[in-house]
């Protein structure tokens, strides 16, 4: 297997580095797209239930969660169109055994890529409930930032929506009835045409959601998923990186092994060289 980007990774290494995650906690009544099974977590065991004879202890936990819940990777199985999977595979026909061997999150190797952010709200582009970023909000982002987009990079697209995730009203980050900012299908084309290998977002579903519509029409998934075989990843936490203007770095990220499934929890990093 070879692994892209990592002589950035090992001269941050030996320069000293910081790291950023870029992950979401994950916690129960967190927001998640309501198509999902929620995530729960519960201790069966708890310490003092058992005790050993040399008076150890321990405790332990039990999860039920989607594969698309918190931050996360979709997969190519994911999304079909005209029941077609990328490449053109039928979809029916590629889930077998329960699971889908040649689309699955399995196939999705480790990343060790460069990152670029492309942070719209820094150039004074507010983005309301469903804004539709558009291809002249990302190149006006590559020019102002001077982080052009190449073959193989992992963008990284800040709505500044990301800042709704912890209000107290859950439902806020869903924005059901507001909409959520994101690209569209236009985007999502300017993305496949420059050959990223992955994009991810601070939204719920890395794109546009109009008002009232929820998740009735996803062209960018369509796009980028099943057109050009590019990974999604959604619900990311890009404040902080924002924040310190940091718009350039190492991606890093590793999906479950999860043979089969269409989706992966993860936990993304940008790491960033220092003297």
């Amino acid at each position: 297997m070879t692994i892209t980007g990592i002589d950035p990774l090992l001269a941050a290494v030996r320069g000293g580095l910081t790291v950023y995650d870029l992950a979401r906690p994950l916690f129960v009544g967190m927001p998640q797209s309501p198509n999902h099974p929620a995530y729960w977590r519960t201790l069966p065991r708890r310490h003092g239930d058992r005790v050993r004879g040399d008076g150890g202890s321990a405790a332990n936990d039990m999860l039920v969660m989607g594969t698309h819940v918190g931050t996360h990777i979709d997969a190519l199985a994911h999304v079909s169109h005209d029941g077609l999977l990328h490449g053109g595979a039928d979809a029916q026909l590629a889930c077998r055994e329960g699971g889908y061997p040649d689309h699955g999150v399995h196939t999705i190797e480790p990343m060790f890529r460069r990152g670029v952010l492309l942070d719209i709200p820094r150039l004074g582009r507010p983005c309301p409930g469903g804004y539709e970023i558009t291809p002249a909000d990302l190149e006006l982002a590559e020019s102002t930032q001077s982080t052009p987009v190449g073959p193989g990079d992992v963008v990284l697209i800040r709505s500044g929506w990301g800042r709704h995730f912890d209000d107290p009203d859950r439902t806020r980050y869903l924005g059901h009835d507001t909409g959520v900012p994101g690209i569209g299908e236009a985007g999502a084309y300017w993305l496949a045409e420059r050959g990223v290998h992955a994009a991810g977002a601070d939204t719920i579903a890395f794109e546009r959601l109009g008002p009232g519509r929820g998740h009735s029409s996803l062209p960018a998934h369509r796009v980028l998923l099943v057109e050009a075989g590019i990974y999604l990843i959604e619900t990311m936490a890009l404040e902080e990186l924002a924040a310190v203007g940091v718009h350039e770095f190492t991606f890093v990220l590793a999906p479950l092994p999860l043979h089969g499934a269409t989706g992966s929890p993860v936990r993304p990093l940008a790491v960033v060289g220092g003297a």
